[in-house]
């Protein structure tokens, strides 16, 4: 395991107790670097979506927790937010919670000169994702996906 999976890990186990506290759920915990900065990054969400105050709460409980145990060596920037509504579906139980909606998967390579597919999320397994566009279902490697999330409704 990472230095990065261990600290999401431990912060997950530190966020968990927190979220139920304020009634909301942990949808991701990412630690990642851009630039020169490190963020250490959870992300939360409840039914009806989350506010200002949540985050807030949330960030604030999480933040004491995180200098009791200091466990990340690096300094970083914690921030702690939604997932936003086009969220990334990283996980299992985010694909399981999308399962009829409609997403956008970009591919790594092109299949047919074309990387980008949008269509309704009809099911998946540990090795593929299977959309349905326009009345016909395409199964997609999981390996060659970068990335899935949910199409933005404008």
């Amino acid at each position: 395991m990472s230095a990065s999976q261990t600290y999401e890990a431990r912060t997950e186990a530190l966020l968990s107790p927190i979220v139920e506290r304020f009634g909301v759920e942990i949808y991701d915990v990412e630690y990642v670097k851009e630039g020169s900065d490190w963020y250490l990054r959870a992300y939360i969400d409840k039914p009806g979506g989350v506010n200002i105050n949540d985050c807030e709460n949330v960030s604030r409980a999480l933040s004491d927790e995180l200098d009791k145990e200091d466990f990340i060596k690096d300094a970083y920037i914690l921030e702690v937010s939604s997932p936003g509504l086009g969220r990334a579906l990283k996980k299992d139980k985010h694909l399981e919670k999308s399962l009829g909606e409609e997403v956008e998967l970009k591919l790594y390579k092109p299949i047919d000169k074309q990387k980008e597919f949008s269509g309704i999320l009809k099911a998946y397994d540990t090795g593929t994702i299977t959309i349905t566009i326009d009345n016909e279902e395409k199964i997609f490697a999981r390996t060659d996906i970068a990335i899935i999330r949910l199409a933005l409704d404008f």
